[in-house]
Parts: C-alpha cells; sequence; structure tokens
C-alpha cells in the first residue's frame, strides 16, 4: 500500500519530528532499526529503506545462520514500508519518533520470514471466519544495575514487596520516569507496580485487536530498554536472569468477537460458548509446539516446572494459576482466555501469533475441550506435561504441521534453525546436568539483547 508521505512529513515536521527510526522485530525478537531524516521521507521511504534479509538469520552473536535459502539465494532486499498508524514519538528522546515496518519482499509482497506478517497472515485467518482476535499482554522485567568491569547486578535486595510502589522499591526514581515516558507515548500503559521478586516489576497494557497488540508491545519492550539504559541502568526481560529469584512471564490474554466487535466467548448465561471451549482445546492440543514460541530460549525452561506459579501441565482450569490456560473469573463481554506459559524474552508477534494459531486450530478441527482441572494442577495426571526442555519443545513445533500451516513455513523454518544453532552453541559448554541452573553463558546470550 502506497501512503501520502508528503502528508506524513508535513505532520511529522509539524510536530517538531526530524528522525523517523524505522523499526521492526526480527526472528528471535532483537528490535533492529533505521534513523531516516524526515527532510527526505517522501525518496527514503517511496520504496524502502531496504534491509538485507540476512538479517532473518542473524543470531545474537553476529554470525549468519544457513536458513530459508536465505543465504543461498544471495542474500536478497527485505523492503520496509512504514505503517503511519504506528508513529510514536519518543518523549526522551525529542525530534525523533518510532515507526513500525512492513516487510516486503522487493516485488512487494509479504515477507514471510517477518513475525508481524505471520502473524497478519493468522488475523486475516481469522477474519475469514468471521472472527477478530482480541489480545491484552502483561510482562515482567528486572531492572538491574551494571556493574564495575562487567555484569549484573538486581538494582533491589530486600524481598517482599510484591504489589508497591514507591520509594522503597524504586530508589533512583526510574521506575516513576519509565512511567511517565510511557504514558506520553499513549500505547496503551496504564499502570504498574513492583512484582514479587527484588527489582522485577509489571506494566500493565490496555488490550486491542491482535496487530495492534503486537505493535504495542514491541514498542513497549523496545522503550523500556533505551528508556533504562539513558539512566545507567539496564532493563531486562530474560525468563530467568537469576538462579535465587523467580523468573519474568509473558502472560496472554485473548479472546474473540464478531465482525462488528461483540464477544463470541459466552453463550449468555454464564457459561462459556462453544468457540471458546474449541480455543481452549487448540491451546491445548498444541501445546507442546506452542512453548517453542511462548518460551523460545535455552534459559526460559529454567523457569518452568511444578509449583513454580508457571505452568507444567498442558490444561486449563476457571480462575486457576496452575493451569497453563486460565478463565478469568469475568463473564459477558469480558469473558477471556488466559495462556500463563510465556517466557518475558519472548518475541510479542510470534507469542500472539502462535497462541491465536493454536486456538484457531481448535476452532477449525472442532476439537473436543479436555476436562478443567480443579485445585492445584501440578499433579494433575489427566494433561499431559509441557516439554522439559528447549529441544523438546523445538522437536514438538517442527513436527506440528498444523501449526506450520497456520504461521507460515518459511518463519518457522528459520525459527527452528536459529534455535537450534543457539543449543548446540549452549552444549558446547555445558551438559545436561546445567538444566536447572542459570548459567554464565545465558547471561551472556540473553540479559542484554532481551
Amino acid at each position: 500500500m502506497k501512503h501520502n508521505l508528503k502528508a506524513i512529513k508535513a505532520d511529522l515536521q509539524s510536530r517538531g519530528i526530524d528522525v523517523l527510526r524505522f523499526v521492526y522485530s526480527d526472528v528471535i525478537g532483537v528490535c533492529r532499526s533505521k534513523d531516516v531524516l524526515v527532510s527526505q521521507l517522501e525518496k527514503s521511504a517511496e520504496n524502502g529503506p531496504a534491509f538485507c534479509e540476512g538479517v532473518w538469520v542473524t543470531n545474537t552473536r553476529g554470525d549468519v545462520i544457513d536458513a530459508g535459502n536465505i543465504a543461498a539465494d544471495g542474500l536478497q532486499d527485505m523492503v520496509g514500508q512504514l505503517d503511519p498508524e504506528t508513529i510514536t514519538p519518543m518523549p526522551w528522546e525529542p525530534g525523533v519518533a518510532y515507526v513500525v515496518i512492513d516487510s516486503l519482499k522487493p516485488d512487494g509482497t509479504a515477507n514471510m520470514f517477518s513475525p508481524r506478517e505471520v502473524l497478519r497472515k493468522v488475523v486475516e485467518s481469522y477474519h475469514a471466519i468471521g472472527l477478530k482476535p482480541v489480545v491484552g499482554p502483561e510482562l515482567e522485567f528486572y531492572i538491574a544495575n551494571r556493574l564495575v568491569g562487567g555484569g549484573f547486578e538486581r538494582s533491589l535486595s530486600q524481598t517482599g514487596r510484591v504489589y508497591t510502589t514507591g520509594a522503597l522499591v524504586d530508589p533512583n526514581g526510574t521506575f516513576l520516569h519509565l512511567m511517565r515516558m510511557l504514558d506520553q507515548m499513549d500505547i496503551g500503559v496504564f499502570a504498574g507496580n513492583h512484582e514479587f521478586s527484588p527489582s522485577q516489576y509489571e506494566i500493565n497494557l490496555w488490550h486491542s485487536e491482535a496487530l495492534d497488540a503486537a505493535d504495542r508491545t514491541f514498542l513497549f519492550k523496545t522503550a523500556i530498554k533505551d528508556v533504562v539504559h539513558r539512566t545507567g541502568q539496564h532493563a531486562t526481560f530474560m525468563g530467568k536472569p537469576w538462579n535465587d529469584e523467580g523468573g519474568s512471564g509473558f502472560h496472554l490474554h485473548f479472546s474473540v468477537t464478531d465482525m462488528k466487535g461483540t464477544s463470541v466467548m459466552h453463550d449468555g448465561k454464564g457459561n462459556l460458548s462453544d468457540t471458546a471451549r474449541a480455543m481452549i482445546a487448540g491451546v491445548t492440543a498444541n501445546a507442546a509446539a506452542l512453548t517453542a514460541l511462548t518460551n523460545p530460549t535455552v534459559n526460559a525452561f529454567k523457569r518452568l516446572g511444578p509449583d513454580t506459579l508457571a505452568p507444567y501441565r498442558a490444561n486449563w482450569g476457571y480462575d486457576n494459576r496452575s493451569c497453563m490456560v486460565r478463565v478469568p473469573p469475568e463473564r459477558g463481554g469480558g469473558t477471556r482466555l488466559e495462556v500463563r506459559v510465556g517466557d518475558g524474552a519472548a518475541n510479542p508477534y510470534l507469542v500472539i501469533a502462535g497462541v491465536l494459531a493454536a486456538a484457531l486450530d481448535g476452532i477449525t478441527r472442532k476439537l473436543p475441550c479436555p476436562d478443567d482441572a480443579v485445585g492445584m494442577a501440578y499433579d494433575n495426571e489427566d494433561a499431559p506435561i509441557l516439554p522439559a526442555t528447549f529441544t523438546e519443545a523445538l522437536d514438538a513445533l517442527e513436527a506440528n504441521a498444523n501449526l506450520h500451516d497456520q504461521l507460515a513455513p518459511e518463519l518457522v523454518g528459520v525459527f527452528l534453525a536459529m534455535k537450534r544453532d543457539e543449543i548446540a552453541r549452549y552444549q558446547q559448554v555445558h551438559s545436561a546436568s546445567d538444566d536447572r541452573i542459570v548459567t554464565q553463558w545465558e547471561l551472556d546470550e540473553y540479559i542484554e539483547e532481551f
């Protein structure tokens, strides 16, 4: 789609914005970007800017992985096309604004290595059957101090400060400053607090249609890391950065409406609808493969397990936080599902695309919903145990043709290759005896990237 770049340029200049930061998520969730001068926007954004497709197969160490025929095809161009609805000023950097880009092939068709384009495909599959997915993300993260000579430590050591705010849990004012900056971005942030572990925080985002929610979550994570970095501290969404404290999750609330916006999650009598039950069936049936996308690091699986307040089995329950899928108590228009397995380091586009694809599989195949779990569900043997390692999760994803079809074989193939490379590099220096211990390799690999 061609946009009126002259009008966009004039609008940006009227708001004092002279640099537009084109941003997009790569396959592993790293924010890639290019700064474009607004004065040159009509030329630079007419057919671009272009990026080398090698970005899709570049790992955290800067190595280019052989996958998707990207290298074999000569490292061709990927063309970025700005989405003007995502233009978001950066209040801590006057004169600069983010804009999320669509990733296209040079012929103008969608690039299916792009997580954003894959999510768009899943959303369009819902639209084809008269449904619109609505998503509300919840993410946790840590604020850490940088140590002289390298490394990190938690910025706070006092325990027992869950659900608190103020100087006791924010002595430098970093969190309060962060909240104010996010508010000025107008990306749907509405509240926040200190979480369970020392120096761990959660900030809440409003729900919205799936692609918009993913864009806002992507900008949210990108902004938090940028704002906190400028204070001299460091924000990380790494799932489990510390051996002695709990991890950071990425919970996803989601529902579907008809095309007019009316919820189809309930039957009007206080019960889940057949559609909602089919969605639960899809998520639990595809749970093993789904965890590869929601928990996409070696480190992520050290956060999971029995009695961790993170899911352990592919089950669901009514207002039950020991289950993978929780049905919150609200009914009527507020009826929704919450997938609780996600890891803070996960790519928001792939978490949302994966969960929606699994739910859509349940709808289209009319899968029967299993019985709900009651009480603490870790020992309820009616539901299978989720993968215990990243390798098990990747094996499940590779074998799951239903998710390949709902997502895109191109992206799934590159994701598998990138993540198997990650595991191989970990195994070069660590054995299975380290599977429950957070290692220095993981900190080097993840804490600054995610």
